[in-house]
């Protein structure tokens, strides 16, 4: 598996990242044993980033209960902010904050975590600085050995400038390139680790039927470009075309796509490892699309 440096932080991660919302949304008796199938197939692989949320419904629990015993061949990263399951409070403070990440360790059975991301708060709490604050603390108490914001648009261009944050996880695919455009230098300058988040766009490109959970914006947006015809040079899968896109902007460290499948999971590190870089004129030919057609269109809506 390739690797590159995560901007400043020094973490070596693989350019595959696994997004674990899928593994805390398993039912059945046999979740756990599910969960730790693909956890593991995900190490085995060489896959070292693993990406949950304190909102993915059981997912760090699911880390915790599988492969804390293997903690040492990863680097793990979770997000925090909003007020999860039986817990009250308010979301978007630094109680709420530092009460996540007290919960979370103790979810995923370890001391620390190597990464510790603001869940897409609104700029306007950024501004006020709490939650940012309430992230130092954790990180000067060894909690966390880093700190970043996961969102997108005037939020991510703000958290950029501001200076305060490791890294940035943001959304970039044939469909959504507001961060190609918008973020992805200033954060590269800033010496960013930036980690991209949907960079298949829920398989929108080339699917005949409406992914579950997709929103409209993004149909709307794939049938809009599609209908301009072939995309000179692409490759006949649409996965590799996305993830070939993705892996196409320098500034890109890590990608990360979520299943649940290790069927999936297994498809995914291969196109990797065989992945050709896209030509200069499929490329071209992505951007230009987007920009003639983007009138307005904003984030995962």
């Amino acid at each position: 598996m390739e690797t590159t440096t995560l901007g400043n932080t020094g973490l070596e991660v693989s350019r595959l990242g696994i997004g674990l919302v899928k593994i805390g949304q398993m039912e059945g008796t046999d979740r756990v044993e599910r969960a730790g199938r693909l956890l593991n197939a995900a190490l085995d692989a060489g896959i070292n980033f693993l990406d949950t949320s304190a909102c993915y419904g059981n997912s760090e629990e699911q880390v915790g209960n599988t492969v804390a015993n293997r903690r040492a061949e990863f680097y793990l990263a979770t997000k925090c902010g909003h007020v999860t399951g039986e817990h009250s409070g308010q979301p978007w403070t630094a109680q709420t904050i530092a009460d996540s990440i007290d919960r979370s360790l103790k979810r995923m059975k370890t001391d620390y975590v190597d990464l510790v991301q603001l869940h897409s708060c609104s700029l306007d709490i950024l501004k006020r600085g709490e939650v940012i604050d309430a992230l130092d603390r954790a990180k000067e108490e060894g909690k966390t050995r880093f700190i970043g914001y996961s969102g997108d648009e005037a939020a991510a261009a703000w958290a950029i400038e501001s200076g305060r944050f490791d890294t940035l996880q943001t959304s970039l695919n044939i469909v959504d390139q507001h961060a190609r455009r918008d973020l992805l230098s200033p954060a590269e300058a800033r010496g960013m680790g930036i980690i991209i988040k949907r960079p298949i766009g829920n398989g929108i490109w080339g699917a005949k039927n409406k992914p579950t959970g997709t929103p409209d914006g993004y149909v709307m947006r794939a049938q809009e470009m599609a209908r301009l015809g072939p995309i000179p040079g692409a490759p006949d899968d649409p996965t590799t075309l996305a993830l070939g896109f993705v892996y196409s902007h320098p500034e890109v460290d890590t990608a990360i796509v979520g299943t649940g499948n290790p069927s999936h999971l297994r498809s995914n590190v291969e196109l990797l490892e065989r992945r050709a870089a896209l030509s200069a004129e499929t490329l071209e030919e992505l951007h230009s699309r987007f920009d003639k057609l983007d009138d307005g269109w904003r984030g995962w809506l």
